[in-house]
């Protein structure tokens, strides 16, 4: 006999569950998907990025929003909770609870050995279908790598990386750099990825 199909739940049953519980979750197509936690370098990154974000953007049209901050993507249902995500200009939020962005036209992801597939696949499939977003961003956390994807013409993406210490980043969407020290500042790589010394 076969199993019994998951009951599949609407957007709204997983935003009263998600509103209510104190772990955060995905969603999509019907099912909730349970965050893993963050690594020390993870999470100093993601400090960095913010920090860098709130002070070049001070006084300015964009705001930045930490991963406390749903974002939907409209056009397939996805709700997720990016490291770090920019909004330009007016921010659309969903309902009157205001807990989850609609237009964000930068998105930054801090890589994690479990969640890199999906975020350079998959996630980023979705988050193309953001009318809003000019500006995809990986970074990485075990070396200096960090990859930009840039919205062109339809659905056209160019693609850039910055993996130099003496780097300096400019993310054109939101009309500001950083510098890769800076989003760097105080993470230990491990040995096997230091590079090797200079003769």
């Amino acid at each position: 006999m076969s199993a019994l199909p998951k009951k599949k739940l609407t957007p709204q049953e997983y935003l009263a569950i998600e509103r209510a519980g104190e772990f955060k979750s995905e969603f999509h197509d019907g099912e909730m998907f349970a965050m893993a936690g963050t690594s020390k370098e993870h999470s100093i990154i993601t400090v960095n990025l913010t920090g860098e974000f709130h002070a070049a953007l001070r006084g300015k049209v964009c705001q930045p929003f930490s991963s406390d901050l749903r974002v939907k993507v409209s056009a397939n249902g996805l709700y997720t909770y990016p490291d770090l995500t920019i909004v330009c200009g007016p921010v659309d939020v969903e309902d009157e609870q205001a807990d989850v962005l609609l237009n964000p036209a930068l998105i930054i992801e801090v890589l994690s050995p479990g969640t890199e597939r999906y975020d350079r696949g998959k996630k980023f499939d979705l988050y193309r279908e953001l009318d809003s977003l000019k500006e995809y961003v990986l970074v990485s956390q075990d070396q200096y790598r960090v990859e930009q994807f840039l919205r062109g013409n339809g659905s056209e993406w160019g693609y850039r990386v910055a993996f130099k210490e003496d780097d300096i980043v400019e993310f054109p969407s939101v009309g500001c750099s950083i510098s890769i020290k800076d989003i760097y500042a105080r993470v230990a790589f491990p040995p096997d990825e230091v590079a090797p010394a200079k003769a």
